[in-house]
This record gives structure tokens, C-alpha cells and sequence, in this order.
């Protein structure tokens, strides 16, 4: 048996998290990438035969990222140097095109099998890398979730294989085409969330070979990985918080893992180092971003927060009602994901209010009737929606909607007291973005909204609300008013 030790280390949605907090109790810093790269590097000088990889998702989040447009996150990331990266949705945050100028920053491999120019039918990134390590053969290839094409909607010029069975027909296209005798292991990078990496390793037929599936998208925290269809499937969370670790055997005869440990490793200065050098790199980005927005808008109330996108919040009920009051409409939808901050104030900066909402997008009101009203959160409230891999919102005052877990539908909704009248009209108002893709995320289709009339587009930048809002208004503040009530 010939046989080789690696130890494969892996982040996913790391969102611009460059810097380290302290832990509650203020005994030691946790996270951030100066932090990360000397635990990286620790590995590196420790173990013979080391590979880092990211499952998508290093962009946004992160108010130095949308300043330079992700080209600050790409040098990060070169001084990282991981060895290959997949794409996620939010690498397309700044545009198909500019993803390709960010392509040619990046000094290591991005992989993606599932992504097609239409018309020539070509693959838009590089489909997959194989990495020789030891004398070993490494596969990799990427799979992206069907939200990067809820951002490509408006390009006709490409097109993708999205549901899980052509994304595994896609895996099978590589594995059939470039996995000989000489690969010795099969890594499927993804960015499908948690359970779609589930099923999506059931599909795999056994003869392709794959050996394990490190995902993201869905921030899954895991105990231990999971294994399907004798394919390891593991995620590391969300930000650098934390990285996986894989500690593998493989063996060349019969090209399969014959041993392997996983742990979540918490990254903090009781483990590692930090990388000072990476702290004087980032600090370059972090002095000229301060100089622009350490500007003082407003004092809130107190303190709001933001800890979790499936549940209504302090800050998502303030930002949905200052956006409903803009849009003069009678419910106003934010979606929880474009809320980054977990939390905000009482004192409130420029930089604050771009790190908290760091996608500029349009506001769009609609009309629908009551009837598709009472559709719209018995979809956004369901069971399955708060997985961690569907898209929830933050709603504005007045409404209040129960749902039953154990019934699987919404049971009550009323605005201002009154309820829901399924004959009657109502406006609504939301991001672009969720606008594009109202069929998916709310169940009613564009075209069925704009048969109670036209669409407007109230402003072409919710940023700018929110910025001018903060600006004029002080000691605002939002509690939790059970607008959303799950039982």
C-alpha cells in the first residue's frame, strides 16, 4: 500500500472579514485574516503535505471590499495564497465583467464546471486544476448554487447547468474526461449550501471518483462532516471566525482516502501567531478607507442588532420602516442577507452604514392583492426557507404574521390590526434585486404583480436612503415587536 499524509485546510464566505475581535470576555482576539494566515502558516511549516482551498464567497461584507471593488480582497487573498478557490454568488456582486478583470489579480486557480457562454457554449471560468502534491494527483471543481444566476439574469450572453442533477451531470463531465489512474483524489468545491451538497453527493454516480465535497453558502457549522455515498462533505461557518481541517491518508493503489479526521478549528491568538505582515498589508486599505468615512451621521437610541437573518431583528425592523416611509408603500420586504452588520450604534459613522449595507440597489414598489399577499409570507416564512439556504427579509411595522411550524402554513397575517383582505390591493416595496427575482424568492412572478399595475422604482440607491435617513433623524430606535411569529 502505497500511501501519503495531507492535511487540507478550508474556508468558505469569508466576506471581507479582515479583522480580529475580542472574545466576550476579553481574554483573546478570535478571527480575522492576520490571525488566519498564522495559523496558515503554523500548518504549513508543521505538516509536509498542506492544501487551502476556499468554497466561494471571499467578496463583500466588508467596507475596504466595496471600496476598491474586490481588487483590495484579491490582494488579501494572493497573500493567503490558496491553492485553488471556487466562485460564489457574491463574486459577481460588482458584475460579470469586473469578475474577470478580478480574475486576473488572483495568483492561484479559480475553478468552475457549471457556468457557459451561450452561443459558443464555453465554460466562463477555468472548469477545473488538478494539483500534483507528493507525488499524489489532486482533482478539483467547482459548483456554484443557482443564486450566481439570480445576479445574471439581465446577461443574455451566459447561461448555467443550475439544478442538482446538471450539476452533477457537470462533475461527471470532468471526472469521465480528466480522472485516469493518475488522479489520486477528487475534491468537488461548492456553493450550494449545506443540504444541497447532501443531495448533490447522492447523485454522484460512485465510478466518477469524488472523495469529498467542501461547500458554502448556507454558514453551516458542523460537528463532524458528513458522509454520503462514501463522499465527505464538509463547511466551515461563515468569516474567519473558524477554518476546517481535513488530516487525510490516501492511498495511490486504490486512489481513495483510507483515513481521515476533521475539526473545526476556532482561530484565535491562544493557537496562532498572528501574521504581522499581513496586518501592515491590510492596514494600507483599512487608513485610506477611514480617512474617507470615519464621519459621524447620527446617535441611535441604543444599540441595535442584527445576530441571526431567519428571525426578525432590532436593525432589520429599523431599516425596513425607514425604507417603507421612503417608499410609501404599506409593507416594505428587506432581505435579512443584505443586512451585514450584526449589529449597529448607538453611534453611527459613514463607515458603519457601509459596512452594514454594503449593496447598492434600487427600492421597487409594486401592488399586489391580498390574496398574494398572504402567498408572499406563507412562502418567506416556511419551514424550509430558514435552513439556512433560503431568502428571508426583515418586514416593516405593522404587519404581524404567525406561521405554524407544525401545521407547515401561515396561519394569521394582519396590517395595522386589520386583517389581510384577499380582494383588496396593497403596495409593497423591495430591493431590486429581490424584485428581479420575486418568482423564486416570494412565489409571485413579476408579470402576476404587474397585472394590478405598473412597477416604479422609488430610488435607484437604498444605500443613499438609508445614508440621508441617518443623517437627519436621531436617537431613533426599533425593538422586536413580534412582526413575524413562528409557532
Amino acid at each position: 500500500m502505497n500511501t501519503k499524509k495531507f492535511t487540507i485546510l478550508h474556508s468558505n464566505d469569508m466576506h471581507g472579514d479582515f479583522f480580529s475581535e475580542n472574545s466576550d470576555d476579553k481574554s483573546k482576539l478570535i478571527g480575522g485574516l492576520s490571525l488566519l494566515s498564522g495559523y496558515i502558516n503554523k500548518v504549513r511549516s508543521e505538516e509536509e503535505n498542506v492544501l487551502f482551498v476556499i468554497a466561494g464567497d471571499m467578496l463583500q461584507g466588508n467596507i475596504i471590499d466595496t471600496e476598491y471593488k474586490g481588487i483590495s480582497t484579491m490582494e488579501v487573498m494572493n497573500y493567503l495564497c490558496p491553492d485553488v478557490v471556487t466562485l460564489g454568488n457574491h463574486e459577481l456582486d460588482y458584475g460579470l465583467q469586473h469578475l474577470l478583470f478580478l480574475e486576473k489579480f488572483a495568483n492561484f486557480p479559480i475553478v468552475n464546471a457549471n457556468i457557459y457562454i451561450k452561443g459558443p457554449n464555453r465554460r466562463l471560468m477555468k472548469p477545473y486544476v488538478v494539483l500534483e502534491k507528493a507525488g499524489f494527483s489532486i482533482l478539483f471543481t467547482g459548483i456554484i448554487t443557482e443564486k450566481i444566476m439570480d445576479a445574471l439574469t439581465a446577461d443574455p450572453l451566459v447561461g448555467s447547468f443550475v439544478t442538482l442533477e446538471e450539476a452533477s451531470n457537470e462533475v461527471g463531465k470532468i471526472c469521465n474526461a480528466y480522472k485516469n489512474d493518475d488522479i489520486d483524489l477528487t475534491i468537488l468545491l461548492t456553493h450550494i449550501g449545506f443540504e444541497s451538497d447532501k443531495e448533490l453527493a447522492s447523485l454522484l454516480n460512485p465510478d466518477w471518483g469524488v472523495d469529498m465535497i467542501i461547500g458554502g453558502h448556507s454558514h453551516t457549522v458542523l460537528d463532524k462532516p458528513e458522509k454520503i455515498n462514501n463522499v465527505l462533505i464538509a463547511q466551515a461557518g461563515v468569516g474567519t471566525n473558524q477554518v476546517g481541517r481535513f488530516d487525510i491518508v490516501v492511498d495511490d493503489d486504490t486512489n481513495s482516502i483510507v483515513d481521515w479526521k476533521w475539526q473545526l478549528i476556532p482561530i484565535t491568538n491562544a493557537i496562532c501567531e498572528p501574521d504581522k505582515k499581513m496586518e501592515e498589508y491590510i492596514e494600507q486599505f483599512k487608513t485610506n478607507v477611514d480617512k474617507k468615512y470615519n464621519v459621524i451621521l447620527c446617535k441611535l437610541a441604543h444599540e441595535h442588532t442584527h445576530q441571526m437573518r431567519t428571525v426578525e431583528t432590532e436593525l432589520g425592523n429599523l431599516i425596513a420602516d425607514l425604507f417603507r416611509d421612503a417608499a410609501e408603500c404599506d409593507v416594505m420586504f428587506v432581505g435579512s442577507g443584505s443586512i451585514r452588520s450584526k449589529s449597529l450604534g448607538p453611534l453611527v459613522t459613514l463607515k458603519n452604514i457601509k459596512e452594514c449595507f454594503p449593496y447598492n440597489d434600487s427600492i421597487t414598489r409594486v401592488t399586489v392583492t391580498g390574496e398574494q399577499l398572504r402567498k408572499i409570507f406563507n412562502h418567506i416564512m416556511r419551514t424550509e426557507n430558514r435552513d439556512g439556504e433560503g431568502e428571508c427579509y426583515q418586514i416593516s411595522s405593522g404587519i404581524k404574521a404567525t406561521y405554524s411550524d407544525k401545521l407547515h402554513k401561515l396561519t394569521s397575517i394582519t396590517l395595522n390590526g386589520a386583517n389581510i383582505n384577499s380582494e383588496k390591493f396593497y403596495t409593497i416595496a423591495m430591493q431590486g434585486y429581490h424584485f428581479t427575482n420575486c418568482a423564486d424568492f416570494l412565489s409571485v412572478s413579476q408579470e402576476q404583480m404587474l397585472i394590478n399595475g405598473k412597477s416604479k422604482v422609488i430610488s435607484t440607491s437604498a444605500l443613499e436612503v438609508l445614508e440621508e435617513y441617518m443623517r437627519t433623524n436621531q436617537n431613533i430606535g426599533r425593538r422586536i415587536e413580534g412582526r413575524l411569529i413562528y409557532e
